[in-house]
């Protein structure tokens, strides 16, 4: 054997017979090849990915999620080569990877440039669904799958639709999308389509879309815009769903569209002629017509005249009688009522109503069955610091002022004598119509005893009765008529040491003077000075003066004898 054939081979020499022997096979691991499928076998897909190596491939890799695969011998595919197993060829591929890398270099294209992503949603996981984006699975979550809320997202399964990349890792193979941003985009794309169609005034068709307590909002093809409760129609509307539903295809004019925020309001009524035209006309003042009561409030009541015309009667305005009653106590909802038109301003759209004015005026009823002077009867409701209220006929009240109660005494000891519940009589004194008010005397009922003494002339004497004796006078009753008056302790005798209210006893009669009559306060002036004094001013003059000899004591025993031999 020669030196040359018995040598060994170098390492250099094997690894070129290796690769002689399997030229390249060991560079197709871990990277995409291009294969062609031989075979169909079971559900397998034998593949021939060139150099003698051929692999396994299951059917199902080459299937999009929820439709069926199509492949056939012939066609040529991208495969994942895992490894190769042994000299004899047998490869472990993967078309789901090869889909996955494939895929990945595209999506992460696509979150570079913001674009769209086709994908099909296939499963459900905690917190939302996966989606197959052409063989990598990404994240969908719950919050993302739609504007609103979705109860059920069967039909969005299993069909493709474009998706928003909202952030991916490869590293970690994490990817997060989004189909509500794309609806978002879209429809701010439709809405600014809209928006730049629409125009105030214009009248479009919309779909109810939504009812709430203030109005209710309507889908005009992408975009919504509210139509508020107060401009469904010109008629009271207590909550949009008694005249709209959800579903319900309205035609509606834009009233009004905010740039800025985007917002189009609409209105239904403007469609229709506004019923507050030439409102004055229909509905002068003075006018009685019928309503129907719409709303009522602590203030008062709603009538609506016509539909879209409503006016109120103030609490003030619904009875001549009942006053701070609840307006809901005097009248009910959807009662129909008369009432009389007090004022219309057309500018502010009100209308002031009367429901009392349609009746009969109790005061003036009153008036016209009883005159001042009048005697009635009736029950006290009440009692006050300052006098008796009675009720009276047509649910009127009459007051009885303190003054009014008796004529001696004073009106706080007077109304002592009465109670509520009493029933009384009592003169009627005065009726204000106006004002609502009737005056009442009790004391007018026996005439005032002062005009038995307010003839009484000045200089005249009157014969009176000792009541009471007190430190600065006395008082006394004049004959038997029942007027007091009082007569001060100066005006009780001629000569001061006489001046004692104490000589005087009750019961004791005396004569007085008139010295002076006031009618307006009802007073008598009377002095016992005064009588003494111009007695004896008589006396002197009848019987002789001082300077004729005699002595003042005899002229006034004089006149004294003769005055009683006159009373004999």
């Amino acid at each position: 054997m020669s030196e040359a054939a018995t040598a060994m081979p170098s390492v250099e020499d094997f690894e070129a017979l290796l690769n002689e022997t399997m030229p390249e096979n060991t560079g197709f691991e871990g990277r995409v090849v291009k294969g062609t499928v031989t075979s169909i076998e079971n559900d397998f897909a034998i593949i021939d990915i060139g150099l003698k190596a051929e692999g396994r491939v299951p059917l199902k890799e080459f299937g999009v999620p929820g439709q069926p695969s199509e492949i056939a011998a012939g066609d040529e595919v991208e495969v994942f080569v895992e490894r190769i197993e042994n000299a004899l060829g047998e490869a472990i591929l993967s078309r789901d990877k090869a889909r996955r890398e494939e895929a990945w270099e595209q999506l992460e294209k696509a979150f570079e440039g913001d674009a769209r992503v086709d994908g099909v949603i296939f499963g459900r996981v905690k917190g939302g669904f996966t989606v197959d984006l052409n063989g990598a699975v990404a994240f969908l979550p719950g919050s993302q799958v739609d504007i609103r809320p979705v109860r059920d997202v069967t039909p969005l399964m299993n069909i493709s639709q474009p998706f928003q990349i909202l952030k991916m890792d490869r590293r970690r193979g994490n990817i997060v999308v989004s189909r509500r941003a794309v609806l978002e985009e879209d429809r701010a794309e439709q809405r600014a389509e809209l928006m730049s169609k629409l125009g105030e005034g214009d009248t479009i068709d919309g779909v109810v879309k939504n009812i709430t307590d203030y109005g209710a909002f309507v889908d005009l093809g992408g975009i919504d815009g509210l139509l508020h409760v107060t401009d469904i129609s010109w008629r009271r509307v207590n909550h949009p769903s008694e005249v709209l539903s959800i579903g319900q295809t309205v035609k509606v004019q834009v009233v009004r569209i905010n740039p800025e925020t985007q917002r189009i309001s609409l209105g239904m009524k403007q469609l229709e002629t506004d019923p507050w035209d030439g409102i004055e006309a229909k509905y002068p003042v003075g006018a009685k017509l019928t309503g129907t009561v719409t709303n009522i409030t602590d203030y008062g009541a709603f009538v609506e005249l016509e539909a879209g015309v409503e006016g109120l009667v103030h609490v003030s305005e619904m009875s001549w009688v009942k006053k701070n009653v609840h307006p809901g106590k005097i009248v009910s909802t959807s009662q129909e009522v008369e009432v009389m038109v007090l004022d219309v301003d057309s500018g502010k759209r009100r209308i002031s109503l009367g429901l009392k004015q349609c009746g009969e005026n109790p005061w003036d009823a009153f008036a016209a069955k009883f005159p001042t002077g009048t005697e009635v009867e009736g029950e006290i409701k009440n009692i006050t610091e300052f006098g008796l209220f009675i009720g009276l006929d047509g649910d009127v009240d009459g007051m009885v002022h303190l003054s009014d109660l008796d004529w001696d005494r004073s009106g706080e000891d007077a109304i002592q004598d009465y109670k509520k519940g009493d029933t009384v009589k009592a003169v009627v004194l005065d009726v204000d119509v106006d004002k609502e008010r009737i005056s009442l005397g009790i004391k007018q009922l026996g005439g005032d005893p002062f005009t038995t003494v307010s003839t009484k002339k000045r200089g005249e004497t009157v014969t009176c009765v000792v009541k009471e004796a007190n430190d600065n006078g006395i008082e006394v009753e004049v004959g038997e008529t029942g007027v007091t008056a009082f007569i001060r302790r100066s005006d009780l005798a001629r000569d001061r040491a006489d001046q004692r209210p104490d000589r005087f006893a009750v019961g004791d009669k005396v004569d007085a003077m008139v010295t002076g009559v006031d009618k307006g306060s009802r007073r008598l002036n009377l002095s016992i000075k005064a009588l003494e004094m111009a007695e004896e001013k008589a006396a002197v003059e009848q019987y002789g003066s001082a300077d004729s000899g005699a002595s003042l004591g005899d002229i006034l025993g004089a006149a004294l004898e003769k005055a009683k031999e006159d009373k004999s």
